[in-house]
């Protein structure tokens, strides 16, 4: 979408807030020996709670009310009965409604005892996404936003996962600008426009470049032993530093 008034604004921040707060307490509850449908359970009532509804559930029939994924699994994890263990890689993607307006956000964190490279890997693609982020305005060139997730990346010593992208947001849960690349496209010509509503989250690897889909439909996976780190910000575009959305 692109922002109208402020109240556009305003409903954007509102239901960004509810989903920084459900990350925020999904991850300070997250415990070794937790099943990934508790901690889901967990997101689900705070979202409850201040009045929003799952997205992916309520657009796509998503088996859960939000994304988990450890280790090999990067993206669309079913919340389930699986076991967070002493040290995974754990992410969760939250993306709800309220009011009409739709955000998305996602964190990757690791489990007790913190592997340091995995910590890492988290860390960076915080930093990855930030300076993205903070790059962006009005009449900056989309394909940007792939030029430099792929540079970043590999000055990490990284590499960008090409099959999952950042995408456009507002009214719905996807909408344009679709497919925002994580590597540069020269055949883009697509341009930020002030108002514009979009997500960033980049996909950092320690090895493979491609995800694969489960038989579910839903889970996408490594097809090798890698990790991948995923963060996620909503967020604003403006004739001057973009606004972020997705905080508490």
């Amino acid at each position: 979408m692109t922002v109208q008034n402020q109240e556009d604004i305003q409903g954007l921040k509102e239901i960004g807030r509810v989903i920084a707060l459900t990350i925020k307490e999904m991850k300070s509850r997250a415990r070794v020996g937790m099943t990934t449908r508790e901690l889901d359970e967990i997101g689900g009532r705070v979202l409850k709670r201040h009045g929003a509804k799952s997205a992916p559930k309520t657009t796509y029939g998503f088996p859960g009310e939000t994304c988990i994924s450890i280790n090999h699994v990067v993206a669309h994890g079913i919340p389930g009965d699986r076991v967070i263990q002493a040290g995974d890689l754990v992410n969760v993607d939250v993306s709800a409604e309220l009011g009409g307006y739709y955000a998305d956000a996602g964190h990757s964190f690791t489990m007790p005892p913190h592997d340091p490279a995995l910590s890492r890997l988290c860390e960076y693609t915080y930093s990855t996404m930030m300076k993205i982020i903070s790059s962006l305005k009005h009449g900056v060139k989309l394909n940007e936003i792939g030029r430099m997730i792929q540079t970043e990346a590999g000055q990490g010593g990284y590499k960008a996962v090409k099959n999952l992208c950042s995408h456009g947001i507002g009214k719905s849960l996807h909408e344009a600008p679709t497919e925002i690349l994580p590597f540069y496209n020269k055949h883009d010509h697509r341009v930020l426009k002030e108002g514009q509503v979009i997500t960033i989250e980049p996909f950092l690897s320690t090895g493979a470049e491609y995800v694969a889909e489960h038989a579910d439909g839903w889970t996408l996976f490594v097809p090798d032993n890698s990790y991948v780190a995923q963060h996620e910000h909503t967020i604003i575009i403006t004739k001057d530093q973009p606004v972020i959305v997705t905080v508490a």
